[in-house]
């Protein structure tokens, strides 16, 4: 059961996993701040803004648009936790909007105690001993998917080990009937969005640990690579690099 009220920040809440989190989130009593890539989906959060919601806007392929957004709410009152939800698919915008952009966001942003980072069971697919160096990380040309999201996995059990006092997971949300899981989806659409919540605000014993991998509030195994401190290292020193901003 939550016991206390946060400010959470939820990307990509305009429509799927993150806008069903958002409105879960503000009818349990939260402080929520939404996001939208551009004006046009802004306006679909009409709903939630009359309900008390915050709103930050700006495109997560473009970095100068992810330092602005993090600027924006450093200058607001404290966020007390970000769900990383935004993702695409396929196309140039799978790193720059999967991985980099969750990294600028945590290294700008100082203030969260707790992090979730969306993840996915394509994660077991991703391939840790490519060079990092290679990885298209601006979005030139289209990045595989699995390897974004075993990216962001390793990200959030990096901030998990680094900052101390910080509780940062990752969660597989399922294959869920959302516009990028398409109509098909085998799994729970309510549940996809469940986990997330639970970590970001709840005061479960269970929810107030750090570095796990989830699936349906079960903390299970990720691929082997996500714990080991030498790829997190490479990782972080390769996303250091490609931004000019250290975590």
């Amino acid at each position: 059961m939550t016991h206390t009220t946060h400010r959470i920040l939820v990307t990509g809440s305009a429509d799927g996993l993150g806008r069903a989190a958002a409105q879960s989130l503000l009818s349990a009593g939260h402080e929520v701040v939404v996001h939208a890539r551009n004006r046009k989906r802004a306006a679909d959060l009409g709903p939630l803004l009359e309900q008390g919601a915050g709103i930050v806007v700006g495109d997560f392929a473009d970095r100068d648009a992810v330092r602005r957004i993090a600027e924006e709410l450093n200058a607001a009152q404290p966020l007390h936790a970000v769900i990383h939800n935004a993702g695409v698919w396929s196309g140039p915008a799978v790193m720059p909007v999967n991985i980099v952009a969750p990294y600028l966001l945590t290294a700008l942003l100082p203030a969260p105690r707790r992090l979730v980072y969306l993840s996915s069971g394509s994660h077991f697919g991703g391939h840790p001993h490519s060079s990092l160096a290679g990885i298209d990380w601006r979005g030139e040309h289209a990045g595989s998917y699995a390897d974004s999201k075993l990216f962001v996995t390793a990200l959030a059990a990096a901030v998990a080990r680094l900052r101390s006092g910080v509780m940062s997971n990752a969660v597989d949300p399922g294959w869920v009937p959302t516009r990028m899981g398409g109509p098909n989806a085998p799994d729970d659409l309510e549940l996809g969005h469940r986990t997330q919540e639970w970590l970001a605000s709840s005061d479960d014993p269970q929810a107030l640990t750090s570095g796990g991998y989830w699936y349906h509030r079960q903390r299970q195994e990720p691929h082997e690579a996500v714990h080991d401190h030498v790829f997190q290292d490479r990782l972080l020193q390769a996303l250091a690099h490609e931004t000019g901003v250290r975590l």
